[in-house]
């Protein structure tokens, strides 16, 4: 039963809390079941590897050996179960009684409200961000930057791949002393600092997450950057401020939504002065459409609830056809693989404060989560793209230089 689950040649064993056992003795990781209630998450979460997920939270299931490695093994080499031939099996292992539905675990996210809405936008950010800015350094480091880095080398460390993430932004955008800047999403602050400390920019962030901007204008004051940087609590959509010369939109277009893409480029564009360019940095998805599958799963469940991917070329399009010009796109996909391996890693050696800081099963809900990502930024199953705009001044001049002059 075990081979017809994950294949006979799955370098992954199993164990039962019965004692049993399956698998390569010389296994690179075993799932070992620690408590017949997994069975039931199981059965009754097929969809988006939610019950999986919720047995492992809770700790129900539990993973020996390297976690990476196994579920590497399991992504790639095992074949597809229908739902069908999951359920015969689950029939086989204890019947009807299993699809009896467990006590859901605490830490998952329960939205109301019309999806995207403000209210609704503004309790989906605080499920994610606001969990604990001590947490979120535990496993970002110093820079506390929570998007995909720029690996200038294969041996850079994190904090310089962050340097290099903020610095290409700003060299894309073409950043100069006495400019304005907008970051939307701005999260911990980060850009909106690089900006004013290295380039000398006037920078206004906005956040929907209280704790991300009180952390924020905390160092802000503490780099003695307060006359050129500010970080707001505010929806993005209610900055008053226009004319600006570049925006800066760093893993925000996630949370957008597909329905709402349009009128929040549409938005970013009327914020600009002509000659201004948007830099979009996003997560996306390799396929035109958002999976359905997806809704539900164990992402949106207890990660980034209302998360939604485009393709590159969907967001490509509203950037056009809003008014802006695209100028430049690149696919940073493996740098993102490696972002996260590097705060899993992080997570792992701070494993006891971040328990200690958010509790057991949130912290084994992130380093499933920081996991599985690396593994699907390698796989190709997601991507990470920046596009780089320009709103076009009355005489069609784009003020963009013949050549990229931004560097590798």
């Amino acid at each position: 039963m075990y081979e017809q689950l994950v294949g006979p040649d799955v370098p992954v064993a199993f164990q039962g809390y019965d004692g049993s056992h399956a698998g390569p003795s010389d296994a690179v990781a075993t799932i070992v079941i620690r408590e017949p209630i997994a069975l039931n998450y199981l059965a009754t979460g097929l969809k988006g590897g939610i019950g999986l997920a919720r047995a492992y939270v809770t700790g129900a299931i539990d993973v020996t050996g390297d976690l990476y490695s196994g579920l590497r093994a399991l992504w790639t080499r095992v074949p597809s179960v229908s739902k069908a031939q999951a359920i015969a099996i689950f029939s086989k292992l204890g019947g009807l009684k299993l699809l009896k539905r467990p006590p859901l675990p605490p830490g998952e996210a329960r939205l109301s409200g019309r999806t995207h809405s403000r209210q609704r936008d503004a309790a989906a950010i605080a499920h994610h961000y606001d969990v604990s800015n001590a947490f979120y350094e535990l496993i970002l480091g110093p820079s506390m930057a929570y998007t995909c880095a720029v690996y200038p080398t294969e041996v850079a460390t994190l904090e310089q791949a962050q340097f290099e993430k903020h610095d290409l932004v700003a060299r894309k955008l073409g950043l100069k002393s006495g400019m304005r800047l907008l970051d939307v999403g701005c999260g911990w602050g980060g850009m909106v600092m690089h900006a004013a400390r290295e380039y000398g920019v006037k920078a206004l962030g906005v956040t929907l997450s209280k704790q991300q901007a009180t952390w924020a204008q905390e160092k802000i004051k503490s780099e003695g950057l307060e006359d050129l940087a500010e970080v707001r609590f505010m929806d993005y959509r209610d900055a008053a401020e226009t004319d600006f010369d570049a925006i800066s939109s760093i893993g925000l277009t996630e949370h957008i939504g597909r329905a709402q893409q349009a009128s929040y480029f549409r938005s970013l564009y009327d914020k600009l002065k002509p000659g201004g360019r948007l830099l979009n940095h996003t997560i996306t998805h390799p396929h035109g459409n958002f999976p359905p599958n997806e809704r539900g799963g164990f992402i949106t469940r207890y990660i980034f609830p209302d998360g939604e991917l485009s393709g590159p070329g969907v967001l490509m399009s509203h950037i056009h056809d809003v008014g802006f010009e695209v100028r430049h796109s690149e696919n940073l996909r493996e740098h993102y693989a490696m972002t996260l391996r590097a705060w899993w890693a992080n997570l792992k050696a701070n494993w006891e404060a971040a328990v200690a800081e958010v509790g057991e099963q949130t912290a084994r809900a992130w380093l499933l989560y920081l996991v599985g990502s690396q593994l699907g930024f390698e796989t190709n199953g997601i991507e990470l793209h920046q596009f780089l705009a320009v709103r076009l001044d009355d005489d069609a001049d784009a003020h963009m230089p013949l050549r990229p002059n931004w560097g590798s």
